[in-house]
């Protein structure tokens, strides 16, 4: 789908909202970027002061990805603009900052759902580069054009012969500061089509060799960077919370008595799923929660375990199966299948370093909600209902989260700050401790998967068949996120049914004769979530380590292997290549402790490859991973050591996934509740880390989800070599590394 300004505003203006144009804004107009005095908004995404500091407007959340100081840097560029006179503030809930590549996405797997019935302003997929990249390129060569107009004014030469660079407008010797042009600036209007930039990066500093640092990294480093957790009001008291076991559960009995023994307690706030104690300090309402002993009722199906593998392995095994995807007659083909197998996915927490927070203040008829989602008008509009309000009369401050990997699309936690605030009258705060934050999050969906492949006498692959159990899990979130449907609705709406984003990468990137690819729905007692790699991550999983089996089967190199059927996708084979470059890969023959796995994920009509080389080895404590080796192929890279430490990080953290962070549930509990018990790899299980990008002019495509994909397989299959043994469910380490 092609991004253009034109199809943008049509998006908003069929939601029935604002239709908020960039190059319609002026000064004092209803923008809903607000302005302070010494300020002049130009558009929805820039203002500047008179001390030359431009200011973009920033729709995604910040959760570490970096995505503001990528988003500024684009704008930053286009506008010629002083990086040390570079700002970013979190954008208002319009319908001009809404994500029509997202809307488009997820309207598949929403039924009845079109891209046109409602902005939507969500962060999620990887999609907010490709959003916003054109919009804000347009926007900031609207405010360039208007300030070469402003100075090509006062010295009665042509705008167009003017320059735009470090801040300053010049002619010749003559030059004249944004901060200096921009109240003049404000009234002139852009031209209808303002000519962007052939190559910002290189008419920028950044072509001098200056890099971009981000842009939140001074305040993280000096600790003075705010999430949502540090806001402070005047009068406020907090709030601890349990929750009820995972499923369909409701609050029985509570022991009240017992909590009002706890000094600094002020109330006791109860929700049909939730119980809060509200005192004058957290550690109060927590002591309070204990001493409160809520007891819960399951008013119908709990999360267990047990009872969750088995109905994966009956639904894999014979359940009904909705045909996603197919090429050529794989049925006919494997009516005597060459090799099978089969693989398992346990769920998994999202597990961000800051718990879910929020602060909710009600006054004068309006709820003022300070929170760290990745859905706000999702999150604003739980708040409303909890509180008995207009989605008018909330307003969200978005705040940066600490970590999400996608358990801030879901905003429980606003819902139960509003009928706090709501109940007391005064300002609260709410946070979630780790367990609560472990019991009330949803996991990552648990999956099982069979495949089947038919070869010739030499190997070669002529025939696949990939099955996989799974529930609809991409549009029971979406049905949450979208539709404000609970837990337990949103099971029940979507259970049985086709779910292609559920199985999403499992369409190999192969030349294969013959392909099928089922999805057998399962309905599970376990609400499931988005997460970091989505559905990519159980997919690489499966296809890879088959793929892996195939080769030592046919007594194959594994990477020539995959070579051999990639001759459509060059920049696939680079990719392994380059892994294998950087790796000195040797061939991952037995006792080698290496192995090798690659992976395609196309998203928004962008493009993002990767392959990834494991070596790992066995000692006296066990199996240690000691080296990464990832080459990727993201397009065009906007900001290089963004996009390093998104896929180093993705990396490291598909490697935590591959080893543990399972979570089990026994009558609807988690097994565990501590993050050192779950077997994460501490710091001293860090190996070192290879990566290389390659070079490319095409789209950029979003790092974040790409480093996690292929690290599970590339694992698995460097097991294999250093221990003879095939692990095929996730986590391939119970007990960590």
């Amino acid at each position: 789908m092609r991004l253009t300004r034109r199809g943008l505003l049509i998006g908003a203006a069929a939601g029935g909202g604002l239709l908020a144009a960039w190059g319609l804004w002026r000064t004092g107009a209803n923008s809903p970027l607000p302005t302070a005095e010494g300020e002049a908004a130009f558009n929805a995404w820039l203002k500047i002061d008179r001390a030359g500091v431009v200011t973009l407007a920033v729709p995604a959340l910040e959760m570490g990805q970096g995505i503001s100081t990528v988003l500024a840097q684009v704008a930053a560029e286009e506008l010629g603009a002083d990086w040390q006179k570079i700002a970013v503030a979190p954008a208002a809930l319009a319908p001009v900052y809404a994500d029509p590549l997202l809307a488009e996405r997820w309207s598949e797997a929403r039924s009845g759902f079109h891209v046109s019935d409602a902005p939507l302003a969500v962060t999620a997929d990887g999609t907010a580069l490709a959003a916003y990249e054109m919009p804000i390129r347009e926007a900031a060569a609207a405010v360039r054009a208007v300030l070469a107009m402003a100075a090509a004014d006062q010295w009665d030469v042509d705008w167009q012969d003017c320059a735009a660079k470090d801040g300053f407008i010049s002619h010749g010797n003559r030059r004249l500061s944004f901060g200096e042009l921009a109240d003049v600036a404000a009234e002139f209007r852009p031209p209808s089509a303002p000519p962007l930039r052939a190559n910002p990066a290189k008419e920028s500093a950044a072509g001098n060799g200056i890099a971009f640092p981000r842009l939140d990294l001074p305040a993280k480093a000096s600790g003075s960077y705010t999430f949502a957790g540090d806001i402070r009001l005047p009068g406020m008291v907090y709030a601890a919370v349990a929750h009820g076991p995972v499923g369909d559960t409701v609050l029985g009995q509570i022991d009240r008595e017992a909590a009002r023994k706890v000094a600094g307690l002020i109330d006791i706030v109860e929700g049909e799923r939730w119980v809060a104690a509200v005192a004058n300090n957290w550690f109060a309402a927590e002591q309070a929660i204990a001493a409160l002993a809520p007891l819960w009722k399951a008013r119908g199906k709990v999360g267990d375990s047990a009872r969750i593998a088995a109905r994966l392995d009956k639904a894999v095994r014979d359940g009904s199966a909705h045909r996603i995807a197919e090429t050529g007659d794989a049925d006919g083909v494997l009516e005597k299948p060459s090799l099978t197998a089969s693989y398992d996915v346990e769920a998994a927490l999202h597990l961000p370093l800051e718990t879910a927070s929020a602060t909710a203040r009600l006054r004068n008829g309006k709820l003022d909600l300070w929170i760290a989602t990745q859905a706000p008008d999702r999150a604003r509009q739980a708040a409303a209902e909890a509180a008995g309000l207009s989605p008018h009369d909330v307003i969200v401050y978005p705040m940066p989260a600490g970590g999400s990997f996608d358990a801030r699309l879901d905003c429980p936690i606003a819902a139960e700050a509003a009928a706090i605030a709501a109940k007391v009258q005064r300002p609260v705060q709410v946070i979630w401790s780790r367990w609560q934050e472990m019991l009330a999050s949803w996991s990552r969906t648990p999956a099982a998967a069979t495949l089947a492949a038919a070869t010739d006498a030499e190997g070669r692959l002529l025939a696949l068949k990939t099955r996989i159990a799974v529930p609809a899990t991409a549009r029971e979130a979406i049905a949450r996120v979208l539709d404000g449907k609970s837990a337990i609705e949103a099971l029940e709406e979507t259970a049985g049914k086709a779910d292609p984003m559920a199985v999403e990468g499992a369409v190999p990137p192969y030349a294969i004769p013959a392909f099928a690819l089922e999805h057998a729905p399962v309905d599970l007692p376990l609400p499931t979530a988005r997460y970091r790699g989505n559905a990519h991550g159980l997919t690489a999983f499966f296809t890879e380590c088959f793929i892996d089996e195939l080769a030592v089967a046919a007594k194959r190199e594994p990477m020539s292997y995959r070579v051999a059927m990639l001759g459509h996708d060059p920049q696939l084979v680079a990719c392994l290549t380059g892994a294998a470059r950087l790796a000195e890969w040797d061939g991952g023959g037995a006792g080698s402790g290496q192995g090798i796995a690659c992976h395609r994920i196309d998203i928004a009509g962008r493009t993002g490859r990767i392959a990834v080389v494991v070596t790992a080895r066995r000692d006296e404590a066990g199996v240690r991973v000691d080296r990464i080796s990832a080459f990727a192929d993201i397009g065009r890279i906007v900001n290089r050591d963004i996009a390093r430490q998104q896929i180093e990080g993705g990396l490291l953290f598909g490697l935590a996934m591959a080893v543990g962070g399972a979570a089990s549930y026994a009558s609807g509990v988690p097994v565990t509740n501590r993050l050192v018990n779950l077997g994460l790899p501490l710091l001293n299980d860090c190996p070192h880390i290879d990566t290389a990008f390659a070079e490319s002019d095409a789209s950029s495509f979003d790092p974040g989800e790409l480093g996690v994909v292929a690290v599970a397989p590339a694992l698995a299959n460097a097991l294999y070599s250093a221990t003879g043994l095939r692990f095929r469910r996730l986590p391939l380490l119970s007990d960590g590394l």
